[in-house]
């Protein structure tokens, strides 16, 4: 029995990166779970039979595009009709775009607060009043570094990961006498295979080595110089979701290597 046998979690923007590996841990804590993307792909049925080997089955893919509030509405419905309820959201869906704010492109804006802000507003919308029902819930809301601080030229990022921070303290307020609670985590930079990339890139566009470009480019405002990892962020939404936590809730807590600390 693991500890989040017995319980279901909805993770979004989960085929990847941070998401895969909080939904990873999930499985490995006996939850069941929805995956999801835009669209479902071989590499997202691979996922599912990979985490259903895990979890006994206990895995579905979820299609729905974050920044369309049907779709996320329809998602949670169907994730609901097959598994009882849901008990756990961990809204991690996001997307990125750099630019200063007066050449920030006006669809690009609207785009970044759909996808990293309102949809964690309409999934958590379509969660509660089934946790209301259970009497138990856990919402965990992934912001960054950048929903503490800010960083120039990501005007729409850091806005809304700004914003997720406030709507967890508001949604933890609601809802603290009913057995639910509401937590936001603030990764710094986490390595993932987008990160990866970004170090490839970097490197080629300086003509600097791989090591200056973690240590120099993407690490410096990182004091302990060292990514995060996935399994990281997937340990610390389990432990979120336990009953040991059940009292910690409103909170933003940082996974940077100290950096909001400066």
């Amino acid at each position: 029995m693991g500890a989040l046998t017995g319980k279901v979690a909805v993770v979004t923007g989960s085929t990847s990166g941070i998401g895969l590996g909080i939904a990873r841990a999930f499985a490995q804590a006996g939850a069941a779970v929805v995956l999801n993307s835009r669209k479902a792909s071989p590499e997202s049925d691979a996922l599912v039979a990979e985490l259903g080997v895990i979890n006994g089955g206990k895995t579905i893919f979820g299609a729905a595009d974050m920044g369309v509030p049907a779709e996320i509405y329809a998602m949670v419905e169907e994730a609901a009709k097959k598994f009882g309820s849901v008990d756990i959201l961990v809204n991690n869906a996001g997307i990125q775009h750099v630019a200063p704010i007066d050449e920030f492109p006006l669809d690009k804006w609207d785009q970044v607060l759909a996808t990293n802000l309102s949809s964690a507003f309409h999934s958590t919308k379509a969660c509660l009043p089934l946790m209301k029902a259970a009497k138990w819930g856990r919402i965990i809301n992934i912001s960054s570094a950048h929903g503490l601080i800010a960083s120039p030229f990501k005007s729409a990022y850091v806005a809304a990961k700004h914003g997720m921070i406030g709507l967890t303290k508001v949604t933890a307020l609601e809802i603290a006498q009913q057995g639910i609670t509401a937590n936001a985590i603030c990764p710094g930079y986490v390595y993932t295979p987008l990160v990866e990339k970004q170090i490839d890139d970097q490197a080629k566009a300086h003509g600097i080595s791989r090591d200056r470009v973690i240590k120099e480019v993407l690490l410096v405002n990182q004091p302990n110089r060292e990514f995060a990892t996935v399994e990281q962020m997937g340990a610390l939404a389990v432990f979120l979701s336990s009953d040991a936590a059940a009292a910690i809730t409103g909170t933003a807590i940082p996974v940077d290597g100290g950096w909001v600390a400066h």
